[in-house]
């Protein structure tokens, strides 16, 4: 079943980043493994890339993908909308993924600032997709404040520590049943993306996870598949765990040796 993300229906559930990658090589077989459709790019790469940043916006737009523009890198909210804005002009698409760090060490967001930077960017008619945490307040004031997705991190970015509350993201998932609820941060290996997508969350964003694996294209692939079972399962519906033991043999019928 697609996904909707604003005004874009994409079939794959895999958002992927494009930083870190060895080479712009490996980085395409990455992307066309994975699957995706919709890739996030950095401002900063591109304006201080000089001709190598063009070259790789140019490959972006060569490989016929959804470009997510984000504020990476940005520590309060006037940084942040003016990047929006820089980079709107740059991509050409009304899209940001909106970043506004508030702590150095765990690049927890900014969750103040970032609340006002959504409100401006869409009034100026952004279509917004926030980098936040798992708290159910944060979402509805960013909802209120004119989004119609959001990311919520499930562990701290790069620290592949996978879902570190999956009953907050429970929660956030019941309280917002018709949002779409992208993963974004902490996931690291193939079965962290299955967890989340179990939990009934619509899509995942990685980056490092795969940037930073040995075989980049192979690992994108691997992301893929289990971001597809995840979503299954979840649609399929799941046992839940019990308490006891229940037999998988039926005891009824069975034979009686005397």
């Amino acid at each position: 079943m697609p996904l909707t993300l604003y005004d874009i229906e994409v079939s794959s559930r895999l958002l992927l980043g494009t930083a870190r990658y060895p080479s712009p090589a490996i980085l395409a077989e990455a992307i066309r493994r994975s699957g995706t459709e919709i890739l996030t790019v950095s401002l900063r790469r591109e304006t201080a890339g000089g001709k190598a940043g063009g070259a790789f916006f140019q490959l972006v737009k060569d490989l016929g993908m959804h470009v997510l523009p984000n504020t990476a890198g940005c520590h309060s909210a006037s940084e942040a909308v003016l990047t929006a804005r820089m980079a709107r002009e740059i991509f050409s698409t009304n899209w940001i993924k909106l970043e506004v760090i508030g702590h150095q060490d765990t690049l927890q967001p900014d969750v103040f600032g970032l609340v006002d930077a959504a409100r401006i960017l869409n009034q100026e008619g952004f279509q917004v997709f926030p980098y936040t945490t798992d708290d159910l307040v944060v979402g509805e004031k960013l909802l209120a404040a004119g989004c119609s997705v959001l990311m919520p991190w499930c562990a701290p970015i790069g620290s592949a520590m996978g879902p570190q509350n999956k009953t907050a993201l429970r929660a956030m998932r019941a309280e917002f049943p018709d949002i779409p609820l992208i993963v974004d941060a902490g996931i690291g290996r193939p079965s962290h993306a299955t967890t989340v997508m179990e939990l009934g969350y619509d899509a995942v964003l990685l980056n490092t996870a795969v940037a930073g694996a040995l075989d980049p294209p192979m690992m994108a692939q691997a992301f893929a598949g289990a971001i597809t079972a995840g979503q299954k399962a979840y649609q399929a519906g799941m046992l839940e765990p019990r308490d006891m033991a229940v037999p998988s043999t039926p005891v009824i019928g069975k034979g009686v040796f005397a």
